[in-house]
């Protein structure tokens, strides 16, 4: 890529309103940075605190579900969970006056209707309907499979302003690139 790509890039991205990208491969070292680098920009912004604590915990909820789940990782042998390097993306920027955050990655094509019929289920609940969700799913042993409490897609909602944003995009080799857009 040249400089003129990148710029660009760069000029695409400040028109979206996009205040953080990363494309790239995630781990919990990376989770961090990103994390500390997202703060620092919600405080320049003189972002409400209410409101910059929900876009972080959404941003970090969304970046632990590419570290875990994406269908493209690395696992250094011997290394526990937190180990793990995935490859994804996530962005945070404002759209029509309101925070996003969106993250995308590979997912086995195996796991789409049941990653598609736990969103739908989220998508139809009220608010008090996913506190009362999200209470049940705290009493309940976590999903075979998961890599953590089974409980973070219900966070995301729980802390959105509005309806999660959510797709999949098959792919070839029996993946789908599934994205995930919060409003806050």
């Amino acid at each position: 890529m040249l400089a003129t790509d990148f710029l660009a890039f760069h000029e695409a991205s400040r028109r979206n309103g996009i205040i953080l990208s990363f494309g790239g491969d995630l781990s919990e070292n990376v989770l961090f940075s990103l994390g500390e680098v997202l703060k620092l920009r919600m405080q320049q912004g003189d972002t409400d605190a209410a409101v910059s604590k929900r876009v972080f915990s959404i941003f970090v909820e969304q970046a632990q579900n590419v570290i875990r789940y994406s269908a493209d990782k690395l696992v250094p042998h011997g290394s526990p969970a937190g180990g793990m390097v995935s490859a994804g993306l996530i962005v945070v920027g404002i759209e029509d006056g309101r925070f996003f955050v969106a993250c995308g990655n590979e997912v086995p094509g195996e796991h789409v209707a049941t990653l598609r019929a736990r969103l739908d289920h989220i998508a139809g609940l009220s608010g008090d309907e996913l506190k009362k969700y999200y209470r049940e799913r705290l009493r309940q042993p976590a999903d075979e499979g998961s890599l953590g409490g089974s409980i973070g897609l219900i966070e995301i909602a729980r802390r959105s302003s509005a309806p999660v944003e959510y797709d999949f995009q098959a792919r070839g080799d029996d993946r789908a690139f599934f994205c995930l857009k919060a409003f806050i």
